[in-house]
């Protein structure tokens, strides 16, 4: 368990490497979907609700998932999946918490406000790809959606 602590502490410090791990991993995992990553959560909203910048779907295309860490910058992830469902055309986008938190508070929290899914980052490379493999799997090729 220091172990996972350490870890996850140095994963916060990097967020940066983070998500481009998870996009290379993306890339590993041959996910066939496009990827589209902003700064911090305001820009991420700007996206998904055409705003700012992001004046068309052509340019910001509406997500077929929503990774979100608890982690955020300018916003704790908690208040973002509350922000996401509040509109009702982001509803129907499944939104998967993937955080280093394996707090039990933390995913009772977000699935009652209505994550579809939790799951503890893996705290290897090879896991993330795996993890990120299975989500593909699941949430872009097997599940219908409306």
């Amino acid at each position: 368990m220091v172990e996972r602590e350490k870890l996850r502490q140095e994963l916060e410090d990097d967020l940066d490497k983070v998500k481009l791990l998870t996009v290379i991993a993306f890339h590993e995992a041959q996910i066939s979907t496009s990827l589209s990553r902003v700064k911090d959560w305001g820009e991420r909203m700007e996206y998904l609700l055409l705003k700012g910048k992001y004046s068309s779907r052509e340019e910001a295309p509406l997500p077929s998932l929503i990774l979100l860490d608890l982690d955020m910058p300018r916003n704790e992830g908690r208040e973002a999946l509350q922000e996401i469902l509040a509109h009702v055309d982001l509803r129907k986008i499944p939104v998967v918490v993937m955080t280093t938190s394996d707090a039990k508070e933390d995913s009772f929290r977000c699935y009652e406000i209505g994550a579809n899914s939790y799951i503890v980052k893996p705290i290897t490379y090879e896991g993330l790809v795996k993890v990120i493999r299975l989500l593909g799997q699941y949430w872009l090729e097997m599940v219908e959606r409306p």
